[in-house]
């Protein structure tokens, strides 16, 4: 256990560096998790890193200060935008919105994340990241 502890320690927050932050609503139906699971995509293709939207909508200094410094994408699974909403509330400006369902992926209460359709948001993203 403390092995594993150490490991994660020299490894760093994957939060604290990087010049493009993906913060993902996370939400509580299937285009929530693939806003989540494509964020995730994003940072292990090493297109930017994945960061902590909690702690921007908690406003702590120590989450916001860093992301002012960089350029945000918010990538939400509906219409209500609420990484977007929590971003604008906090006084960052967002570089590239991504809206799942605007890409004809229909929200359902279902968690379960379709493969295609994390690919298709993945591209998408990166698409939006070279204009």
């Amino acid at each position: 256990m403390l092995e594993e502890e150490n490991e994660r320690k020299e490894e760093g927050c994957l939060c604290a560096s990087g010049d493009i932050l993906f913060l993902a609503c996370a939400g509580g139906s299937n285009v929530g998790q693939i806003s989540n699971q494509a964020a995730v995509e994003l940072a292990k293709e090493g297109k930017g890193r994945l960061f902590c939207l909690a702690g921007i909508g908690a406003h702590i200094d120590a989450m916001i200060l860093p992301a002012k410094e960089r350029k945000l994408v918010a990538i939400d699974g509906c219409p209500v935008p609420c990484a977007k909403k929590i971003l604008d509330h906090a006084g960052l400006p967002v570089a590239l919105s991504v809206v799942i369902t605007d890409l004809d992926i229909e929200k359902t209460p279902m968690l379960e994340v379709d493969a295609a359709d994390c690919k298709r948001v993945v591209e998408k993203t990166k698409e939006g990241l070279r204009a």
